[in-house]
């Protein structure tokens, strides 16, 4: 399996300076294995759209895979209540 590049949108990334720094080492981490493990065990379909979730304790991370592409572009992350609005 090829390995898939990582992006992650501006306004995702700006969601993600504001999670406290200890947790946010956490949610880098994660993200930074989703070029090789495209669906890790946890992670659900969203039913309404074509995007995947990953939780990561209180936060969540929200991404879409573009096989033609190989890319994995991570579209929103933050805390639990705030990123499905």
């Amino acid at each position: 399996m090829a390995s898939y590049s990582v992006r992650i949108k501006r306004s995702a990334a700006n969601e993600l300076e504001a999670v406290p720094l200890k947790d946010r080492r956490r949610l880098v981490a994660r993200i930074g294995r989703l070029g090789t493990v495209l669906r890790p065990p946890g992670c659900e379909k969203l039913s309404a759209e074509e995007k995947y979730r990953l939780r990561q304790g209180d936060y969540r991370i929200l991404y879409e895979i573009l096989d033609r592409e190989l890319l994995v572009t991570v579209v929103r992350s933050g805390h639990r209540r705030d990123v499905y609005r």
